[in-house]
């Protein structure tokens, strides 16, 4: 059951990561739009007479501004489609239109009950909104997941359903937006009811996190980094930064909800002069970490290396710490620690924890699209001010971080003999497993030979007949078997994989960002052999 369990939140947690995906380019419209908009911001670094009102670069970055705010004003219908996609197993350009079709027509049988019921007065505060042109209720990306959810679940059960001879021509893909239509027709009068009484209870629960103070910072920090192993981290953190979990705000005399929302709804608001810490608190905690922290733990495993090893782990390492400083891409020096040395795993968990509450605890309101880096920390942080953000303190902390990380880091592994890169007994130096550097090394010489790696895949996946099904995140390729001790680890780590995750039926292969790519290649690779 638990395993099962795990493969569903799986398969939901590499969902979200399609919409998700788009945020860093909105983020980056938005914040440079935003940014150079912003008249105090203009003001101060004397460009007025450059880029102010009247002027056409002014009209250029207004443009900006509103394509990326955009993005996050609709992120309900990007959540739905994106989440019908990535649960769907076949035909998913079926799945994306059914799910359009039932976002609107769930929110236009609210909006028919709001319109017959004509009153609001007993329901919350900014309950009542206006979802792509329709009077609907608040429901956020919950709404977008609700029906995400449920159009995968009727698309993966009737895509190939047979109707009787007469009522043929609308049997297989033609009958999923039918029946999505009809499902959520009622889903839509059900929630009428049912989002008034959920909403409170989402509302009551924010409050109570909102009331935890600088201990629930903590204990965010702490599990959102803790889960990472397990891929399970988007689930986490996604309701905090998308919904009322993450706390409510009033906006430019609108109610936002979510962390990221009020954020970004904030920072396209010419009127912030401050942005709210209770909800830049679920977020800020990363630029320490992955600017300053892990950097540190990456020159205290060069330090500890073998004499004989530094140049070679040199640079290896010198890439992970600047993919982490500049992108916020973190996982190649994570499951380092992870694979060879769990217990710098835990003490990072437990740093993590600390950086986020040291940044609520120092006002500091810096958002993000999808990383700590230092790209999100210039358009978010520096551009917009000390001011409104007080972006210092992440560097005052993280100055701190990178010590505490090399020096406690350098202590755990020189006491406890851990085997980082650099220090292994056998001959080659690795960033995290023997394989890899040899796997990567394959690769380049069979690059153009794309099915070489998709059919080492394949057989250590057990074959294609074992393949349940095939999707992707920002770093991980993410699959469901059917029968998991067909799973060969050792196989699926030669074809240049960092680590193999499995529980139960669902694995994931941890490639890092070229992921995508390699999962085309093996989509190819399937249909071919099929």
């Amino acid at each position: 059951m638990k395993d099962k369990i795990f493969g569903i939140l799986q398969r939901v947690g590499r969902s979200f990561m399609l919409p998700i995906a788009i945020l860093p380019v909105a983020g980056l419209l938005l914040g440079i739009g935003g940014s150079f908009t912003n008249e105090t911001m203009l003001e101060t670094y004397g460009l007025l007479n450059i880029a102010g009102p009247g002027t056409v670069l002014y009209a250029v970055f207004e443009v900006m501004r509103d394509a990326g705010n955009i993005v996050f004003t609709n992120l309900p219908i990007l959540f739905a489609i994106g989440v019908a996609i990535g649960m769907a197993k076949k035909e998913k350009e079926v799945a994306a239109l059914s799910a359009v079709i039932a976002f609107f027509i769930m929110h236009a049988s609210i909006g028919a009950l709001i319109d017959i019921g004509g009153d609001t007065e007993n329901m919350l505060s900014g309950a009542v909104t206006s979802v792509c042109g329709i009077t609907s209720l608040q429901m956020g990306v919950f709404g977008g997941i609700l029906v995400g959810l449920g159009v995968a679940a009727l698309h993966n059960r009737f895509y190939k359903i047979q109707l009787p001879q007469v009522l043929s021509f609308f049997g297989g893909t033609r009958f999923v937006p039918i029946i999505s239509a009809l499902v959520y027709t009622f889903v839509g009068i059900a929630m009428y009811f049912l989002w008034p009484i959920l909403q409170s209870g989402i509302y009551a629960v924010g409050n109570l996190v909102y009331r935890s103070g600088y201990f629930g910072t903590w204990v965010y920090g702490l599990m959102e980094r803790l889960l990472i192993p397990f891929g399970l981290h988007h689930v986490f953190y996604l309701p905090f930064w998308q919904t009322g979990l993450g706390g409510t705000m009033k906006v430019g005399g609108n109610l936002i909800e979510g962390a990221q929302n009020i954020f970004f709804a904030q920072l396209a608001d010419p009127s912030t002069e401050k942005f709210a810490v209770s909800a830049t608190r679920f977020m800020s905690g990363k630029f320490p970490l992955m600017i300053f922290g892990l950097p540190g733990a990456a020159l205290a495993m060069y330090r500890t290396a073998k004499p004989e090893k530094k140049k070679e782990v040199g640079g290896l390492l010198l890439s992970a710490a600047l993919t982490s400083m500049i992108t916020g891409i973190t996982e190649p020096l994570e499951f380092t620690f992870l694979f060879v040395a769990p217990v710098l795993y835990g003490l990072h968990c437990v740093l993590a924890g600390f950086a986020y509450m040291l940044m609520h605890l120092f006002e500091v309101g810096v958002g993000m699209t999808f990383s700590g880096g230092l790209i999100d920390l210039t358009l978010f942080g520096i551009l917009q001010g000390s001011r409104k953000t007080n972006w210092l303190w992440i560097v005052a902390v993280g100055i701190l971080y990178f010590l505490i990380y090399f020096l406690l880091f350098r202590f755990v592994i020189l006491k406890m003999d851990l085997k980082t890169p650099g220090r292994e007994e056998r001959g080659e130096v690795k960033l995290y497993h023997k394989s890899d550097v040899e796997a990567r090394k394959n690769q380049k010489s069979q690059a153009k030979d794309a099915d070489f790696v998709s059919k080492a895949i394949c057989n250590g996946l057990g074959g294609k007949d074992n393949i349940s099904d095939i999707d992707c995140c920002a770093t991980r390729l993410r699959c469901t078997v059917f029968r998991s001790e067909l799973i060969d680890d050792a196989m699926l780590k030669s074809t240049g994989a960092s680590g193999v995750i499995h529980k139960g039926t669902g694995v994931q292969i941890i490639y890092g960002p070229q992921v995508a790519v390699i999962k085309s290649n093996l989509e190819d690779y399937l249909e071919r052999e099929a």
